[in-house]
């Protein structure tokens, strides 16, 4: 009888790329495996277009937000109907375990699971744990977190520092296919922008004031948000995207330098590819600050340059670009020192074994 798997998280990018670097592991090695995600979230788009074979069920999915608004009083009633059909999915599939990587829609699956006496294991890739994956650790087995520092924020001995959990692709990119897509036919260094998986409204007009200047420097590679390409500024040199699947690694294997919010995945996996990177983080007003959190203990690394939204400016942004240029190699030289990877079939026999084990009545 086939093993059963149900991986569980969405809202962003970040709380779906590790679940979809693992599912080959569990599919390689025979595993059942269903997704429980939100009906219309980032992570169905994500998992049905890359992981057709995966059955993918949606519930309802309600969230606490940061500032005042009257959906943190219904939201609730969205949270208990998402938990009476998380566990009605789970007594029907029957899962041998439940992989969360965090976001909203994760809580009433995880407490859904744990009303079931389901083992969960849960993984956390910032610096200090989402409020999510707090509300549900108390269900979980174990936590497993890409910052060795974040287990000093977390309760009892659940804790394993995993370090990040690295998707086998970006090992394949190749940087000659990447400028061809793009059209770039000179040797200038190459510029990736990112803004996170919906795009960055303050990042994309930052991008679109200074590309005279950039474009005398760099090639620039533009990832936008859907919906957010200006086609009027389409021109050698730029290539503009909103969102891409097929062909990403070979951009990424483009870069020479990369301009990007710090979300953890993400800038572990320019860590990895030994990409300098000149990170914005998301403001705390728009956040719980786990971004600059994450940021700043890169910059300490040595590993980027940070601007804080609030003190970003057209000056300061070139001058920052320009000392990465500058220092290129050298910030290199410390990224390849790095070792807190931790590959996907690695972090499958992990997973096995901390399910394998006797289990802790306290977590179940």
């Amino acid at each position: 009888m086939k093993r059963k798997i149900v991986f569980t998280g969405g809202g962003s990018a970040g709380h779906v790329s590790v679940n979809a670097a693992l599912i080959p592991e569990f599919q390689k090695n025979g595993w059942e495996i269903y997704y429980i995600g939100s009906r219309d979230g980032i992570e169905k788009s994500i998992i049905t277009a890359n992981f057709p074979e995966v059955q993918y069920l949606s519930v309802p999915v309600g969230k606490w937000r940061r500032y005042f608004s009257w959906k943190n009083f219904s939201d609730p009633v969205l949270v208990m109907k998402g938990f009476l059909e998380a566990r009605r999915f789970l007594k029907k599939i029957k899962p041998d375990f439940i992989f969360s990587k965090g976001g909203f829609v994760s809580v009433p699956v995880v407490s859904a699971g744990r009303s079931l006496k389901i083992p969960v294991i849960i993984h956390e890739s910032d610096y200090t744990p989402g409020l999510a994956n707090k509300l549900v650790f108390p269900f979980s087995k174990a936590i497993c977190t890409t910052f060795k520092e974040t287990g000093q924020f977390l309760k009892g001995n659940k804790s394993i520092h995993v370090g990040a959990v690295l998707r086998e692709g970006i090992f394949q990119g190749n940087a000659g296919k990447g400028r061809q897509l793009c059209g770039f036919t000179n040797t200038k260094p190459v510029l990736a922008v990112m803004g996170g998986s919906l795009g960055s409204f303050k990042i994309n007009n930052l991008i679109e004031q200074n590309l005279t200047e950039l474009i005398k420097h760099f090639n620039i590679i533009h990832f936008c948000g859907k919906g957010n390409v200006n086609g009027a500024l389409r021109q050698d040199g730029y290539a503009p995207f909103e969102f891409v699947n097929e062909g990403l690694f070979d951009l990424v294997a483009a870069a020479s330098i990369v301009v990007s919010r710090a979300g953890s995945n993400s800038i572990f996996e320019f860590l990895a590819l030994k990409k300098p990177m000149l990170l914005i983080p998301l403001s705390a007003k728009a956040s719980r600050g786990d971004q600059i959190i994450n940021a700043r203990s890169f910059e300490k690394a040595g590993y980027c340059r940070v601007i804080e939204e609030e003190q970003l400016t057209d000056e300061l942004f070139l001058k920052e670009l320009s000392y990465l240029s500058r220092n290129r190699g050298q910030i290199q030289k410390r990224m390849s020192q790095e070792k807190e990877f931790k590959r996907t079939n690695e972090m499958y026999e992990l997973l096995v074994n901390q399910i394998d084990q006797q289990p802790d009545n306290r977590a179940l």
